[in-house]
């Protein structure tokens, strides 16, 4: 089965899994996916990731993250950069997500990194995501 955006499939299967409550979630595996998992587990939205070698592929195995009334640590997750229509920002007009409280995934020339890390590094390239 071919997926036109595994980027936004993996997005949603998070989604829905931290809002059916489940412990873990399977997503296939990609260098790409591995990096975005990296960035949510050091901002602290899941608590940890595991790559198995279950097929030719490999899966990511997310470990959601839960507040103590088992509410998800991710209120929201968004894609920004589809297939189709690509947002690309300079180091200058690098994106807040409500006002710094979220975050913005951003892929750029020096790695896959938060909107935080790209102004500091003084990098622009394409928004990913949003994560609140």
């Amino acid at each position: 089965m071919s997926f036109t955006d595994p980027i936004a499939d993996m997005l949603t299967k998070i989604r829905n899994a931290g809002r059916a409550c489940h412990e873990s979630v399977d997503i296939p595996a990609s260098n790409v996916k591995k990096e975005i998992t990296k960035v949510l587990k050091n901002e602290g939205y899941i608590k940890d990731f595991k790559y198995l070698k279950l097929d030719s592929k490999g899966t990511l195995r997310v470990f959601l993250k839960y507040t103590k009334t088992r509410d998800s640590v991710i209120a929201g997750i968004k894609r920004i950069s589809k297939p189709g229509l690509r947002i690309y920002v300079t180091k200058d007009n690098i994106p807040k997500v409500l006002g710094g409280l979220g975050m913005a995934i951003l892929s750029t020339p020096k790695g896959i990194m938060t909107d935080r890390a790209s102004r500091e590094n003084n990098v622009g390239g394409e928004v990913l995501c949003y994560v609140w």
